[in-house]
């Protein structure tokens, strides 16, 4: 799938089939759900940082199948549609956004996506403990949502965080590796 074509079909999908919620509400309430996690885990940032990845993944799971019937789209050929998809249509239709898909590694299994903007981090400031902002990845769910996602359809992922402005960084960066190909398994505790 090109880029453009891609980015008209996210935006396409945006306008006619998607139900909006207000972004102000989401934003107020994962900051609450962020903020009672670190009460909840004593303020261990790494334990955080694990329970929103582990929130994402099962919300990933179940989002990919409301991507699909609402995009009509079938799966993707190869990793880099599969990155053009997420960022220009996936992110789209869900969050109304568009990171930019940048820095593939020469085997072409691995690469960046660049938030401009992220509806999560409006009207949040860290904690000021002198720990948060080297350990706690506020916007991890998403880190969960594209490995759950991406899991379904068969690619075991790894995503993770390099930057982000809400620690001071000039910019919000996740690395999305592509693990391997998965054949069709069995969940382990499936019979």
């Amino acid at each position: 799938m090109a880029s453009n074509k891609a980015a008209r079909d996210g935006e396409k999908i945006w306008k006619t089939n998607v139900d909006k919620v207000n972004a102000e509400l989401v934003t107020l309430t994962y900051g609450t759900m962020v903020a009672q996690l670190c009460s909840d885990f004593n303020y261990k940032y790494s334990e955080v940082n694990k329970q929103l990845d582990k929130m994402g993944y099962n919300i990933g799971m179940r989002l990919i199948e409301d991507f699909f019937a609402k995009s009509g789209l079938q799966r993707c050929i190869n990793f880099r549609e599969t990155a053009e998809t997420i960022s220009k249509i996936g992110f789209k239709m869900f969050l109304n956004i568009t990171p930019t898909v940048a820095s593939w590694s020469a085997d072409n299994k691995s690469f960046s996506l660049i938030f401009d903007e992220n509806p999560l981090a409006d009207f949040v400031e860290l904690p000021n403990d002198g720990r948060a902002q080297d350990e706690l990845w506020f916007s991890n769910i998403f880190c969960g949502i594209l490995r759950g996602a991406l899991e379904t359809v068969q690619m075991q992922i790894e995503a993770h965080y390099v930057s982000d402005v809400l620690r001071g960084n000039d910019t919000t960066e996740m690395r999305v590796t592509l693990l391997r190909y998965m054949e069709d398994e069995m969940p382990p505790d499936d019979e």
